[in-house]
Formats: C-alpha cells, sequence, structure tokens
C-alpha cells in the first residue's frame, strides 16, 4: 500500500555529467578571472601610485588575473569531474538497490 505513492528515483544519465562539468567550470572560472581582475587593477592603481609611475593595466590582465583564473579552472575542472562521478555511481547504486528492493514487495 505503501508503494502506491512513492516516487521512484529515476536512472541517472552518464551523458550530463560532461555539460554539468564544463557548466560549472567556465562559471567558476569566469568569476574567479572578474575578481583576480579587480583586485589586479586595485593593487597595480595602488602600486602605481606609491611609485608614482604610469599605471600599465595589461600587468593585471596577464600576471594577475589571467594566471588565476587557469590556476582555478583547473582546479575546478578536476574536482567537479571527480565529484559528478561520484554522484554518478552513487544515484546510479541507489537506483538499482531501489529496483530490486521494489521488486521483492511488489
Amino acid at each position: 500500500m505503501s508503494s502506491i505513492n512513492k516516487p521512484r528515483a529515476r536512472r541517472p544519465r552518464w551523458f550530463w555529467i560532461l555539460p554539468r562539468v564544463l557548466l560549472v567550470t567556465f562559471i567558476l572560472t569566469l568569476f574567479s578571472f572578474a575578481v583576480s581582475l579587480f583586485l589586479g587593477i586595485l593593487g597595480v592603481v595602488i602600486g602605481s601610485r606609491l611609485r608614482g609611475i604610469p599605471t600599465n593595466m595589461a600587468t593585471a590582465y596577464r600576471h594577475i588575473a589571467l594566471p588565476a583564473a587557469i590556476v582555478v579552472g583547473s582546479i575546478v575542472l578536476i574536482s567537479a569531474t571527480a565529484m559528478e562521478i561520484r554522484h554518478y555511481r552513487q544515484s546510479r547504486t541507489l537506483a538499482e538497490i531501489e529496483r530490486v528492493s521494489g521488486h521483492s514487495h511488489a
């Protein structure tokens, strides 16, 4: 009687792993680039004012924001891939357990 209203777990789809990983990696890399660029610009402006030299904004892009975004993007890509694969395996196992236990009570 309790199995009538019980929602069934969906079988996980492996092909959704790559789009989710790439989307999360892109968004967090873009966010880290924006934050590091902002902080780099602040640092370059403050440093140039303290030294009394002209501000070179290309330094903030080339030497601060881009390397920071590459490092963060690499870390996010690796960790997001590991988390998505772990989540897929757990969901697949739980769906299989539910499928097997559902047949034994029917």
